[in-house]
């Protein structure tokens, strides 16, 4: 019985090596081990069957067998080969590895597998699976890390850094802030920086990444952290006598500082004369971070007198005249502001210094009732004053347009007295009210949030509220579109702009 095992056995034996060995040996199926066979994606046949079981190294992709490699130390030199070959130029200081979802696993085998290495390197190559040396760059907030790029080195990222907090702050003022010192106090007016900071957290670290995701030069940094992975942009082609800041108040009221810097490849300065033709870009900033920056604002700003009425029964009602003119003042005011990536987000009055004290205007009155006649000293319509788009910023825009910088809605006051003369509508300018003054001038107010309150006829005194700040009719932000006016002779109106009259270069 015992020899008639024996020679089963060796029967069994013999058949497996006629018939079984020569049908592995040719299949491309990679491997049976402790776990299901697998199939390669470069075809590898199998060369004999060790009775001892022994190491191998399996590559993968995302899960899916590449090959068996003959030794690891053959892949790392290949690897030191591409990048010397492919990536060193553009890449110093750098090294290649295996692609993110590629990796090396050990196992143990009976199989001797033949030697496909260069088919596996060719496959590797063909599919571009290798990562190198970078610097990734991760943005967080309380929630956890939301975006992370990938860039050639840190000293590059941190230029890019500098690059675009200057758009937001002085160097100067961003040196000494970086450096724990203060900017100085305010001594003229002007502005200074108090502090910065970015809300979200960035921090840094050494990994491998795909050649195509890292950046590699300061511009395409920059560019990610204006606009993030957002590629859309809008664009306006220049027309004849525009400005920078009739540009920006065309499109979505932007300032003219932050259209120059939209655009710092072709302006470097607020006030540089733009070729007609020329196409600027008007989308701002969608940055996946905010920089904050604090500073304080000196500002001129006027002290307008009060009115004095005084009743003389030896005068007839209705006639009146200056007994004393008024002169105004003015203060030196400190605000404390507060903006983000260049967007002002609030405004404080902390301190201020009366320059000049205001005189008062005397008027003698025969009637307690305040007469409708102008008095030639005008005020600005709206309480923080900045001018967004001045005289002619663009073609045909005959008025200065008028913004409250700390308060977009705020109210709109008579600039002087008057009656009220027309109070209506236009598709341009929206809801608008036109104050006669009754002594040869007319004020203009467009762009009303809503009708005036106040009935055609109705007499104003200089300084009372006559509506609110809007961006009805044909406007791109809330302002007020403001100018003053005589007739001719045959009633056409003369424009003429409200600096003629009221210090523009006081305004903020």
């Amino acid at each position: 019985m015992k020899k008639f095992l024996v020679l089963v056995a060796s029967f069994l034996g013999a058949l497996f090596i006629v018939m079984g060995l020569p049908a592995l040996m040719n299949r491309s199926v990679a491997v049976y081990s402790g776990r299901d066979s697998e199939t390669s994606a470069v075809s590898q046949s199998i060369l004999r069957i060790d009775s001892e079981p022994h190491t191998v190294q399996k590559i993968y992709n995302a899960g899916q067998l590449i090959g068996v490699l003959s030794s690891q130390n053959r892949l790392n030199a290949y690897l030191k080969q591409v990048y010397a070959d492919d990536y060193a130029e553009t890449f110093p200081d750098s090294s290649v590895a295996l692609g993110k979802d590629v990796y090396v696993e050990e196992e143990q085998s009976y199989f001797v597998y033949q030697n496909v290495d260069d088919d596996i390197f060719s496959y590797l190559h063909d599919n571009e699976l290798f990562s190198l040396a970078a610097t990734v760059v991760d943005f967080s907030d309380d929630s956890g890390v939301y975006a992370e790029i990938a860039v050639a080195n840190a000293d590059l990222y941190q230029q890019a850094m500098q690059d675009f907090l200057s758009m937001f702050i002085s160097q100067s003022d961003l040196a000494a802030l970086s450096a724990g010192q203060s900017t100085g106090e305010l001594t003229a007016y002007g502005s200074r920086a108090t502090g910065i900071s970015i809300s979200q957290t960035i921090t840094t670290r050494d990994d491998y990444a795909s050649p195509s995701d890292i950046k590699t030069t300061k511009e395409e940094i920059l560019d990610y952290l204006e606009y993030g992975d957002n590629q859309d942009r809008e664009y306006y082609t220049v027309e004849r006598y525009d400005t920078v800041a009739g540009v920006g108040s065309k499109n979505n009221g932007l300032s003219a500082t932050q259209v120059m810097n939209l655009n710092r490849d072709k302006i470097s300065n607020v006030n540089q004369v733009l070729n007609e033709g020329e196409v600027l870009c008007v989308t701002y900033f969608t940055s996946p971070i905010d920089v904050v920056v604090t500073q304080e604002s000196m500002r001129q700003e006027t002290i307008y007198p009060s009115t004095i009425y005084q009743e003389d029964d030896t005068v007839r009602e209705g006639e009146s005249f200056v007994k004393q003119a008024g002169v105004n003042g003015s203060q030196n005011t400190v605000y404390s502001e507060r903006w983000i990536n260049g967007v002002l987000i609030s405004g404080e009055k902390i301190s201020s210094v009366e320059t000049l004290q205001p005189v008062d205007e005397i008027i003698t009155v025969g009637t307690l009732e305040i007469p409708g006649y102008g008095t030639g000293i005008w005020r600005w319509p709206v309480d923080n004053v900045h001018i967004s788009c001045a005289w002619g910023c663009y073609a045909n825009h005959e008025a200065d347009d008028i913004q409250n910088f700390y308060d977009r809605y705020g109210p709109i006051y008579a600039a002087d007295r008057g009656v009220i003369e027309e109070n209506s509508y236009d598709p341009i300018s929206g809801n608008y009210v036109i104050i006669n003054h009754n002594d040869g001038w007319y004020s203009y107010y467009g762009h009303m949030y809503v009708p005036s309150p106040l009935a055609v006829g109705t007499i104003v005194d200089k300084g009372d509220v006559i509506g609110q700040i809007g961006m009805t009719g044909r406007a791109t932000g809330p302002h007020v579109h403001f100018f003053i006016f005589q007739k001719d002779e045959n009633g056409n109106r003369e424009l003429h702009d409200p600096c003629e009259f009221l210090d523009c270069d006081a305004t903020i």
